[in-house]
């Protein structure tokens, strides 16, 4: 396994990830991954987690603080209202698979020890940690993605990508060579600091209703 960074001309996963592994190798080899600068802030690598025989994939943008700390995705705040949102529409959250684009923590810090602030990952740091997402996608072989947020979009579909256009529609696209079905929606942590919380809550239910029907 490769210990040395990546070229910073040359991000990418792609040397660090195994070929033909399941699930275990998968995240191991994950946690030695140093194919773009992220790596050296984060806590560690936060890699994909649920049911490598589950019907839908959930992909968001990348772990947040509580994500970082416990090495899991969605178990903050805004996994748990994701959790929620599903259930309600129809998704039983226990028979997912969920995900991140980007598989560490990027943040800032105002001083030093005060609290972590999310920075979005750059399309450069989303395209080196695309073979990891490419691994999940042909292990796992979900029949439907749930895209969660523009973050999340753009990895998987390109810049040009806005959830805003999108969101709650089934799209037919290729993704890392497999032909896919996805239905885009915010990132649930949007709805956290949406103004009108429930109002931006009852649009992620209808959005995963949308991807519960494509499901059914």
């Amino acid at each position: 396994m490769p210990t040395t960074h990546a070229p910073e001309d040359a991000y990418t996963a792609e040397p660090f990830v195994p070929a033909d592994a399941g699930l275990a190798a998968l995240r191991e080899a994950a946690a030695g991954c140093r194919g773009c600068p992220l790596h050296r802030d984060a806590t560690q690598t936060v890699f994909g987690a649920g049911d490598t025989t589950a019907r839908v994939m959930l992909v968001g943008e990348q772990p947040g603080d509580q994500e970082d700390r416990q090495g899991r995705p969605f178990v903050g705040p805004a996994g748990k209202l994701l959790d929620r949102a599903l259930a309600e529409a129809g998704i039983d959250p226990g028979e997912a698979y969920v995900t991140n684009a980007v598989k560490h923590f990027k943040f800032t810090r105002a001083e030093p020890r005060k609290r972590r602030i999310h920075k979005a990952p750059t399309l450069r740091e989303m395209t080196a940690c695309g073979p990891w997402l490419a691994a999940e996608l042909a292990l796992v072989e979900p029949e439907l993605i749930v895209v969660l947020g523009a973050t999340a979009g753009k990895a998987l579909l390109g810049s040009s990508f806005r959830v805003t256009e999108v969101r709650g529609t089934v799209l037919e696209h290729e993704i890392h060579g497999r032909p896919e079905r996805l239905v885009p929606t915010v990132h649930p942590s949007s709805v956290l600091r949406a103004e009108d919380r429930e109002g931006a809550y009852r649009g992620l239910v209808s959005d995963l209703g949308v991807a519960a029907r494509a499901l059914a």
